[in-house]
């Protein structure tokens, strides 16, 4: 069948793969000049299988007075006179439940473990040079009351089938990451998965455009999307600013963009951008200064990921709608706490800044179904998971197509 992909970021990549590999013809169209440049770019790196704890959790009534009204608050929301904001703030509150928090971590990880199988396979046979690593991580917790809530979070994932998880306490923790000693008194514990992996996602979404071109997938790039044109029941054609695209099934996988686009046909996606930023730093000469071990610190809300000789270490929730500019305070921020973790690891002369917004969904749970038409399918709010969630939801999607046949 002909399947027209919107989205060249690394979900709307995954799902062109496993359709290429289940024998589809598969066109993808992007405004983007290259695939991977939007909110793939410089997300955190880490692929983060088996620690999916969502955002909207009981633990977030306690901490919402300080995340919303401190100055330095990792989590920022800014009001606006956007009724998506407000349903999806109203939405996201009623999701921090213990049960609701339980079911999505289940959705979560079982969603995760296809993605892992799936990214493991493309792998294999891409052969892609994406500096991959397996060298765990750590979730790092500033006090014994967050250590007790973490390994509570830990049971829950162990009774639902994750991988191996413990807590560990800081001297282990730095026996694990020599290059956390200089932090040592700042954490009381951690969750160490050692089974979670790192990657550079940007260069997963080039590398796998240049092997999709070479199989016959056709890119459509500088192409500025309008609108999704409906006759009856069914999605006839894709309407850009070059023109018409036709196909048979058609898939978006715009991120945050999706809202927008499938709204004109009374599909009302429950999605909202969560914006974060990053930095990415050389560490070629940090020596052990610099972590080997993916990092996570939940008090700053900041993580390090290694990928070959850089670090990249991103950040921050801020709920501003659709603004992509970088304040100098937000990178400053950033180089701040990498210091403070990780003293000495750059001398921050190539600072790389980027900012992303991430859609998400008030569960956390992605979107992969069918919409607002019988060929129209739904492939978006991965939010801080895309990376390592895009395969997964792919697999899905590529399945339910391959049925309608």
């Amino acid at each position: 069948m002909q399947v027209c992909i919107l989205g060249a970021g690394i979900v709307g990549l995954a799902a062109a793969y496993e359709l290429t590999q289940a024998g589809h013809q598969v066109t993808v169209v992007d405004k983007a000049s290259h695939a991977g440049s939007g909110t793939s770019k410089g997300n955190g790196a880490q692929l983060s299988y088996s620690y999916v704890q969502p955002l909207a959790d009981p633990a977030i009534w306690k901490q919402l007075p300080k995340l919303l009204f401190s100055s330095d608050s990792p989590l920022k929301f800014r009001l606006q006179a956007d009724p998506q904001q407000w349903k999806w703030g109203l939405a996201f509150l009623g999701a921090c439940n213990a049960d609701r928090s339980a079911a999505s971590t289940r959705a979560l990880l079982q969603l995760a473990a296809v993605s892992r199988q799936r990214f493991e396979a493309m792998q294999t046979q891409v052969g892609g040079d994406w500096d991959y690593s397996t060298t765990g991580k750590l979730v790092l917790y500033p006090s014994d009351a967050a250590v007790q809530s973490a390994r509570h979070q830990v049971d829950v994932q162990s009774q639902l089938g994750s991988a191996p998880q413990r807590i560990v306490g800081p001297d282990e923790a730095v026996a694990l990451e020599p290059a956390l000693a200089a932090y040592r008194s700042q954490f009381a514990g951690a969750v160490h998965t050692p089974s979670e992996c790192a990657a550079d996602c940007y260069q997963v979404c080039r590398q796998l455009e240049d092997w999709l071109r070479q199989k016959g997938v056709k890119f459509i790039m500088d192409t500025p999307i309008r609108r999704l044109r409906r006759e009856g029941g069914k999605i006839v054609a894709l309407q850009t600013a070059h023109g018409e695209i036709e196909a048979e099934h058609f898939m978006v996988a715009l991120g945050v963009d999706s809202v927008a686009l499938c709204k004109p046909l009374g599909v009302d996606l429950p999605v909202y951008p969560l914006k974060g930023y990053s930095i990415t730093l050389d560490v070629a000469a940090a020596g052990r200064k610099a972590p080997a071990v993916s990092i996570t610190d939940s008090a700053r809300k900041v993580v390090f990921a290694r990928i070959g000789q850089r670090l990249r270490v991103a950040g921050m929730v801020e709920l501003v709608g659709h603004d992509l500019r970088i304040p100098q305070d937000k990178i400053r921020s950033l180089c701040a706490s990498t210091e403070a973790v990780f003293p000495g690891c750059s001398d921050y002369i190539n600072v790389q800044p980027w900012a992303g917004l991430r859609p998400a969904t008030p569960t956390a749970v992605p979107i992969a179904k069918s919409a607002g038409a019988s060929n129209l399918w739904i492939n978006t709010g991965h939010g801080a998971l895309g990376f390592t969630l895009a395969f997964g939801t792919a697999a899905q999607l590529a399945y339910d197509i391959g049925q309608t046949a």
